[in-house]
C-alpha cells in the first residue's frame, strides 16, 4: 500500500537555509537532465563542490527523492560514475471530473504514467456528493493497487468551473450544473489518511502539461494561450512558463468570451459565447450530428467534404479567431495551444483560425501567431493536477524529507 511521505532519519534543513535550497537545486538539476548526471556532473552544473553536491545528493537518494540507475558503458578505464535520476518511487495523484468523464492519474518524479483510469461519461447536471464518491472510489483503488513503499506526495483535482484558490471552493461548474461545493470534504471519505486532493481549475491544469512535460522539465513554450475543449471550452494563459490565475484564481474563463452578444443563449447565463460555437457539443449539433459522436468522426465528415461537417468546423474557426485575436492583442503571446477536442480537430482548424489571427492580431506582420495541439492523452487535468502537486516536491524537497 502506498504511504504518505515520511522523513528518513538524520534529515534535517530549517527554513531558508542555503542546505534547503542546495537540496532544491541538487533536485531541479536532476529533473532537467537531458540524461541523468552523476554528482561531479550535478557539482559541475550548480557551483557546489564535489562533496558537497554528493552530500545532497545522497540525502535525497536516502529520502527516494533521487534514484541511482544502471551507468551506460563508456568504454572509459576504471569505475564508472553512477548515475542519478528523479525517484520512482515517490507519485502524485491527480484526479479530474469533467462534464464527459472521471479521471485519474499517477505520476512519478519522472513524469511517467504509473497508473491510471478514465471512465467517459455524461455528468451534465449529476449530484455532486455521488460523483465525486464515485471519483474517490476511482482514486482508491488506483492507490490501492500501488507497489509497496510507494509514497503518495500529494493530490490534487481538476475541474471544469471557478475555484476559489483561498478556500478550495467549486464557486461555479456551468457544466457540470455544479455551485459553492467544497470537494474535498466530499473526496476525503475516500481517499487515505492525510491525503488532501487540491481542487483548481481543468484548464489551468491542463495547461501545465505544455509548460511542463515532466516535473521540473519545461516544456517547448513558455508563453503560450491554451484552450481546453470538452464539452465547453476552458482555458489558460501561460507566461514565462507560469499559469495566468488572476488575483483571485479565476482567469482565463476564454469559454465565455463574448463572440456575438445576439448568438445563442449560454449556461454561463450570458449569450454568444464562443463555447456556443466551439464547444463539443455545439460543433456536433452545426453538423448535424448526434451528441457524444467522437470528434475524430466529425473531422472525418469535414474532411470528406460533408457540407455541415465542414461548415460546422468553418464557424468554429471563425468564432475562435474573434475570440482568440482579441486575448492575444491584449496579452502579447504567439503560441496557441487546442486541447480536448480542439486538438482533435486542429489540423482542421489551424488554417482558417491561423487566417483570422493574421488578419485581426496587430503584431502578426512582425509575428505571425501559431496555432497547435496539445500533446498527450485524454484528461489532460488530472496529469497537470499531479504535476502540481509533484512541483511542490522539486521546489522544496526538504519539506520532503522531514525538514520544517
Amino acid at each position: 500500500m502506498p504511504v504518505p511521505v515520511s522523513s528518513p532519519e538524520g534529515i534535517r534543513a530549517g527554513p531558508g537555509t542555503p542546505r534547503r535550497a542546495n537540496l532544491a537545486r541538487v533536485l531541479r538539476t536532476v529533473c532537467t537532465a537531458d540524461a541523468p548526471p552523476s554528482r561531479a556532473d550535478v557539482a559541475a552544473a550548480t557551483g557546489m563542490t564535489r562533496a558537497t553536491a554528493a552530500r545532497l545528493a545522497d540525502d535525497l537518494v536516502a529520502g527516494g527523492l533521487l534514484d541511482e540507475v544502471e551507468a551506460t558503458p563508456s568504454g572509459r578505464r576504471g569505475r564508472p560514475a553512477t548515475p542519478l535520476a528523479p525517484g520512482s518511487r515517490v507519485v502524485a495523484l491527480g484526479l479530474q471530473a469533467d462534464a464527459g468523464l472521471l479521471a485519474g492519474r499517477v505520476l512519478d518524479l519522472r513524469g511517467r504514467v504509473v497508473s491510471e483510469r478514465v471512465e467517459p461519461g455524461d455528468l451534465r447536471g449529476s449530484d455532486p456528493a455521488a460523483t465525486l464518491a464515485r471519483l474517490g472510489a476511482l482514486a482508491a483503488g488506483l492507490l490501492g493497487g500501488l507497489p509497496d513503499g510507494t509514497r503518495v506526495a500529494g493530490a490534487g483535482l481538476a475541474l471544469p468551473g471557478i475555484v476559489d484558490g483561498a478556500t478550495g471552493v467549486l464557486l461555479r461548474a456551468p457544466n457540470l450544473g455544479w455551485s459553492d461545493v467544497r470537494p474535498a470534504d466530499l473526496l476525503a471519505p475516500r481517499l487515505p489518511g492525510g491525503l488532501d486532493a487540491v481542487p483548481g481549475n481543468e484548464a489551468d491544469l491542463a495547461a501545465r502539461t505544455v509548460a511542463e512535460t515532466a516535473p521540473g522539465r519545461p516544456g517547448p513554450h513558455r508563453d503560450f494561450v491554451y484552450l481546453s475543449g470538452q464539452i465547453g471550452i476552458g482555458g489558460a494563459t501561460v507566461l514565462d512558463g507560469r499559469v495566468m490565475c488572476g488575483s483571485s484564481g479565476w482567469a482565463g474563463e476564454m469559454g465565455h468570451v463574448c463572440v456575438d452578444p445576439d448568438g445563442p443563449a449560454c449556461r454561463c447565463g450570458s449569450t454568444g459565447c464562443l463555447e456556443q460555437y466551439a464547444g463539443r457539443d455545439a460543433l456536433l449539433a452545426a453538423a448535424g450530428l448526434p451528441r457524444g459522436t467522437a470528434p475524430g468522426e466529425l473531422a472525418r465528415r469535414a474532411a470528406g467534404g460533408d457540407p455541415a461537417a465542414a461548415a460546422a468546423v468553418a464557424g468554429a474557426a471563425r468564432a475562435l479567431g474573434v475570440a482568440l485575436a482579441g486575448v492575444l492583442n491584449v496579452l502579447d503571446v504567439p503560441v496557441v495551444v487546442l486541447g480536448g477536442h480542439l486538438g482533435e480537430l486542429a489540423g482542421l482548424l489551424r488554417p482558417a483560425l491561423e487566417e483570422h489571427l493574421g488578419r485581426r492580431v496587430l503584431s502578426a506582420r512582425w509575428r505571425r501567431p501559431r496555432v497547435e495541439a496539445a500533446p498527450g492523452a485524454p484528461a489532460a487535468g488530472a496529469t497537470g493536477a499531479a504535476l502540481r502537486a509533484l512541483a511542490d516536491v522539486v521546489d522544496d524537497p526538504a519539506r520532503w524529507l522531514g525538514a520544517h
